[in-house]
């Protein structure tokens, strides 16, 4: 439910501003969050690393792992719902991109500003399966200033905190991986407490193999 809850409304969003705002069109909320239309080939918050077409399938291939890590531990009892619930907000995550990726290049046109994109084109998208554009909005610029001139490399310019813009499913992996970071790395050791678990067995089965015997070699006196 977590994923195909964050994985609605991430896309829902992102067909939303697609088809009602113009590429670079922005729209101030308050003085410290926008709504501002950007897209990008790349990774989360407008990175981007290596061929297009390499990161999609990576991302596919991450998934499904995930999923399927999911399916094998979701009944496991020494996995919590929280530590279920972070792996589920970072699936959708990345989910939620790969679905810009592979289909948004066919489904959506891309016009020039200030027209906006048509959801299946009479005349076909911009791109091909697999190389669609990734859609980001959320933007938070929290506040700003301009570093002092005596500065060495950054004297005289103007700095704004919180640059990058994200989208929901952005978020859903950040907010997974802190979590995550915070209170489940011990669950990336599971073979060391089976073996710590299996230490302590064989330390009682030895306490026990001695005091038998000790019994016997008191009865044999």
């Amino acid at each position: 439910m977590v994923i195909l809850l964050v994985i609605i409304a991430d896309q829902a969003l992102k067909i939303w501003v697609k088809t009602h705002f113009y590429l670079g069109e922005d729209y101030r909320i308050t003085d410290w969050f926008q709504i501002y239309f950007i897209e990008n080939n790349g990774m989360a918050f407008g990175m981007e690393l290596g061929s297009k077409l390499l990161l999609t399938l990576v991302r596919i291939v991450a998934v499904a792992a995930l999923i399927w890590i999911i399916c094998r531990i979701h009944r496991d009892e020494r996995y919590t719902v929280g530590f279920m619930v972070t792996l589920a907000l970072i699936t959708a995550g990345a989910a939620g991109n790969i679905i810009d990726c592979v289909f948004y290049g066919e489904i959506f046109n891309n016009p020039p500003p200030p027209e906006v994109a048509q959801l299946f084109p009479p005349d076909g998208g911009y791109g091909t399966w697999l190389h669609g554009r990734v859609v980001d909005m959320l933007y938070f610029p929290l506040c700003s200033w301009d570093w002092p001139s005596w500065m060495p490399w950054i004297g005289g310019k103007h700095f704004i905190f919180f640059q990058p813009v994200f989208n929901l499913a952005d978020a859903a992996i950040t907010v997974g991986m802190f979590i995550f970071i915070f209170f489940y790395t011990r669950y990336l050791s599971p073979v060391k407490e089976e073996n710590k678990d299996a230490g302590k067995e064989d330390s009682r089965m030895n306490e026990c193999t001695s005091e038998q015997v000790n019994d016997s070699q008191r009865v044999n006196e």
